[in-house]
């Protein structure tokens, strides 16, 4: 019998196409640290705004070139997986480190914790269910530190606030991954764009962002984390998956 053919050339090149739009979060990111280097908040979250879009996009278009067929001697998700941690973990972590969001003393301790807790996560087998969502809080620290800065609390409070989050890494509720946890799917990800457009206006006035529009845009993530807690705690994420 003979075996499937050999990708045409146009499908390799796809393939590849694909994995270096992935590792272009990965330059992202280094601007992103030269930009928390030097203090310029403002460039750092952009930066890891165009990385996060990178993520957000990389995997569909990985699924509809079926890289893992095209080129299976490459590991896409493993390239995926680096990324994410340096944008989503290492680059907020030396931005806590670095700025004034901490007291001086807990500053470079809490991001350590934030890179360990998260390396942890990171390494789990579970880490993204067979049911498509996410165990533990889902290391979005990118996130967590771009709210902080905008809303200035005192540093022994962010404090508190990034620690609870740590401690959320090991408690396994289920979270919402927004572009594949099916239950209300279309809700989540109309819900979604509109946030991640309420994001990109915060980032564009930053650092003079209102906190009216930092606070209303907190009705998604009430949303999301609720949506979080009911699935997890009546297996509907698990009954999406058999059907």
């Amino acid at each position: 019998m003979c075996g499937d053919p050999a990708p045409s050339g146009w499908r390799r090149t796809t393939a590849w196409g694909v994995h270096a739009f992935t590792a272009l979060g990965a330059v992202c990111c280094l601007l992103a640290l030269g930009a928390a280097a030097e203090s310029d908040w403002r460039r750092m979250f952009a930066w890891l705004a165009v990385a996060v879009t990178v993520d957000a996009l990389d995997g569909t278009l990985a699924r509809a070139a079926k890289v893992k067929q095209v080129l299976p001697h490459f590991d896409g998700t493993m390239l995926d997986s680096i990324i994410d941690y340096v944008s989503y973990v290492l680059v907020p972590a030396f931005a806590i480190g670095r700025s004034q969001l901490m007291p001086p003393s807990l500053a470079w301790p809490v991001a350590s914790l934030v890179c360990l807790a998260s390396a942890y996560q990171f390494c789990q087998t579970d880490a993204k269910t067979e049911d498509h969502f996410f165990k533990g809080f889902p290391s979005y620290w990118n996130i967590v530190i771009f709210y902080l800065f905008i809303w200035q609390l005192q540093p022994l409070a962010n404090s508190a606030i990034v620690l609870a989050l740590i401690v959320l890494v090991f408690v396994p509720i289920k979270y919402v991954y927004p572009t594949r946890t099916a239950t209300w799917r279309t809700a989540t990800l109309v819900l979604s764009a509109l946030w991640g457009a309420t994001i990109g206006a915060m980032l564009w006035l930053f650092p003079r962002t209102p906190l009216w529009l930092a606070n209303a845009s907190l009705a998604y993530i009430a949303y999301y984390i609720a949506l979080s807690v009911y699935l997890t705690a009546t297996g509907g994420g698990r009954r999406d998956a058999t059907r």
